[in-house]
C-alpha cells in the first residue's frame, strides 16, 4: 500500500510541481490521514487523556521542540516591522 501511495504522489507532484503547485500541500494529503489515525490510537489507549503526549520524556521533548519551531516560524509574521538593530541603536546599512 505503501508502494502505490508514493507512486501516486510522484505522478501527482510531477506535473504540479511544473505549474507552480507546492510540495507541501500534497505532502499534507498524504500524512493527514496517517496522523489523525495515529492521534485517534493514542487518546484510544490513554482512555482520552492528552498526558500521554508528555508523559515520557522523549515525547515531551519533541512536543517542546515543536512548539519551539512553530513560535520561531512565527517570529516574522508577528514582529514584521521592527528590526532588532533599531532596538539596539544600530542603523541598517
Amino acid at each position: 500500500m505503501a508502494a502505490i501511495i508514493t507512486a501516486v504522489t510522484g505522478l501527482v507532484g510531477i506535473p504540479s510541481a511544473s505549474i507552480g503547485t507546492k510540495a507541501p500541500v500534497a505532502l499534507g494529503l498524504v500524512l493527514a490521514p496517517m496522523l489523525e489515525l495515529s492521534l485517534r490510537q493514542s487518546l484510544a489507549m490513554s482512555a482520552g487523556s492528552y498526558g500521554i503526549f508528555v508523559e515520557r520524556p522523549i515525547a515531551a521533548t519533541m512536543l517542546g521542540l515543536g512548539v519551539v519551531l512553530l513560535l520561531l516560524s512565527l517570529k516574522s509574521i508577528v514582529f514584521k516591522g521592527k528590526d532588532w538593530r533599531n532596538e539596539v541603536g544600530l542603523e541598517k546599512q
